[in-house]
């Protein structure tokens, strides 16, 4: 980043936090809980090698994320956000009226938006996205009508699987593992379905197909995805949706669903696994020469040891980005490349 675009970030911090006596020691990262956890590696090795301060690393969903991040320029506003999809047109714009005008984009890798189950479920579980679509969506096809969803048994959606009761916990509107789930899993699960392939096109069902049952089988769990971890393990028949990480950290004692004989390993996900997702994370670049550190914890986010194969994130669930990808990457955020206006 150059000279006078690092002075003018820092003159724009400085007036916004003349009130402060010294700008804030630790850089704070909000958003995803699906990319916390690779956030929170980074912040650890960037710790223990630098001896800077310990970023804060919180979870507040993508959504809540891109509400902080855009809210404004200074200590009290965070750094940088975590995001399990792209930036929202709104998003940018929201930032666009906070004054926050200048961000890097950085797609850290790939991730696969998992099914899991305790180990002590009996069931081998394989579902297909239509099966999905049936058992978690508000509104399905009963006897050609589109109607509210009936169904309240695993049997009923398919008589292959067990006569137990659909208990589903999930992330909130706010999560950006929501959004994706909504379009990689629900809608195309609902397109799937012989009664919209025949009367309907893709506009009509991302309209129509996106809203979730409200009426007990899906659960909102919030965004802390330890919690839905700890209540499959807690609840046999219970299934949980949350990244891929969640399930790689906790093999011992969850199994995944496949999703059409796709099992989501690293070598799937991103190719064959059919909910599959990138990841981001968003850089203000305001607040780069001006917020202790900050410099360095990205150069060390954007190091091979972090992000190649083999690396500490992979070790973690994350799915690197090819070689070529990541030196882009790595140019793009160690020269504060502004994103551009996303319509």
């Amino acid at each position: 980043m150059s000279l006078v675009k690092l002075s003018a970030s820092a003159l724009a911090i400085t007036a916004l936090c003349a009130t402060a006596a010294t700008a804030r020691d630790e850089i704070r990262r909000v958003g995803s809980s699906t990319v916390f956890p690779y956030t929170q590696a980074v912040a650890e090795q960037f710790a223990n090698n630098t001896g800077f301060p310990s970023p804060i690393v919180e979870s507040t969903g993508t959504g809540g994320g891109m509400q902080i991040f855009c809210g404004g320029i200074g200590e009290q506003f965070a750094d940088i956000t975590g995001a399990s999809r792209r930036m929202k047109p709104s998003e940018y714009q929201l930032c666009m009226d906070g004054g926050v005008t200048d961000i890097t984009e950085a797609r850290i890798g790939s991730d696969g938006l998992t099914i899991a189950v305790s180990r002590d479920n009996e069931f081998a579980w394989d579902m297909s996205l239509s099966e999905v679509y049936l058992a978690l969506a508000a509104m399905v096809p009963v006897d050609g009508e589109w109607a509210e969803n009936p169904y309240t048994t695993w049997n009923e959606i398919n008589p292959d699987f067990p006569e137990t009761e659909i208990e589903v916990l999930g992330p909130p509107p706010t999560s950006g593992t929501r959004d994706a789930f909504v379009e990689l899993a629900m809608v195309a699960g609902c397109m799937d379905l012989d009664y919209v392939a025949q009367n309907h096109d893709e506009d009509w069902a991302e309209e129509n197909c996106a809203r979730m049952r409200t009426d007990g089988p899906f659960i909102e769990a919030g965004e802390n995805d330890n919690l839905i971890v700890q209540r499959l393990q807690a609840n046999s028949d219970a299934m949980g949706i949350f990244g891929y990480s969640f399930l790689f950290e906790n093999q011992d004692t969850l199994k995944a669903v496949t999703i059409a004989g796709v099992e989501p390993t690293p070598d799937t996900i991103g190719d064959t696994y059919p909910i599959s997702r990138p990841l981001y994370f968003y850089i203000k670049n305001a607040h780069r020469g001006v917020i202790p550190g900050f410099e360095e914890f990205l150069a060390e986010y954007m190091s091979e040891d972090a992000l190649a194969p083999g690396g500490y994130l992979e070790e973690r669930g994350l799915v690197p980005l090819s070689e070529e990808r990541r030196a882009e990457l790595r140019e793009r955020v160690e020269n504060g490349v502004a994103m551009e206006a996303l319509n």
